[in-house]
């Protein structure tokens, strides 16, 4: 009689252990976790490239030379500008620090000059360029942004009177400063489109009559209001 609930046991044994075996062979009940895959976030590190157009407006001082009163006079000038920038951008956090170059064709010269009641107009074309740092702040896809450097052109300066060669100007680059500020917004990852003003302010001369050369050193300051358009390099 002892041997039959040893049976029994071994019997109920075995059977947990067989069915154990065949649940284990059995699909889960559970569907595996999903996976997971991280948007990219954006960032505004790399180098980039781009064009712009916008609007420009001179202050600079047309002249008059006058026997008796020298040289005397003034106006303003505003027009059509256009170029090219590129740069480099490094972010840390929300922080994005970089530098930026840009070339630009700029019609808002057109300085006149008058000699002896005679107004001789001066010449639409100039251009000017920069060189600036520019630092700003990232809210996800937007940059705001200041920006300060250098910056050189000729913007129409005045004409003068030569004896040998007449009525003419003498074109060479002034050397000045400039400063702004803009946003920048990311379109694509690739893409990203800004507005921005910049003052810009470049030292040129000069006027001078015969053989009596005036000569007379100035500020031309003009504004700028440009939009432009860069591709990011990855």
């Amino acid at each position: 009689m002892r041997t039959l609930p040893l049976n029994l046991l071994a019997g109920a044994a075995a059977f947990g252990i067989v069915s154990s075996a065949q649940a284990a062979d059995l699909p889960s009940r559970y569907s595996p976790a999903p996976a997971y895959n991280a948007l990219p976030v954006f960032t505004w590190s790399g180098f980039y490239a781009g064009v712009n157009l916008g609007y420009g407006r001179s202050t600079g001082a047309s002249q008059v030379y006058d026997e008796a009163f020298n040289v005397t006079g003034g106006g303003r000038k505003s027009g059509f500008l256009g170029g090219i920038q590129g740069g480099y951008n490094y972010q840390l956090g929300m922080f994005v620090v970089g530098a930026e170059a840009d070339l630009q064709y700029a019609a808002i010269g057109d300085k006149s000059a008058t000699y002896r009641g005679i107004n001789y107009r001066g010449e639409d074309d100039g251009y000017f360029g920069t060189v600036r740092a520019r630092a700003g702040l990232a809210i996800d896809r937007a940059l705001v942004f200041g920006t300060l450097g250098f910056a050189y052109g000729d913007i129409g300066g005045n004409k003068g009177l030569d004896a040998a060669l007449g009525y003419r100007r003498d074109s060479s680059a002034s050397g000045g400063w400039t400063m702004g500020g803009g946003v920048e917004y990311a379109v694509t990852d690739n893409f990203t489109a800004k507005v921005e003003g910049l003052y810009v302010n470049l030292d040129t001369s000069d006027n001078y009559a015969l053989a009596n050369r005036v000569v007379i050193r100035r500020d031309t300051e003009f504004g700028v209001f440009r939009a432009g358009l860069n591709y990011k390099f990855n």
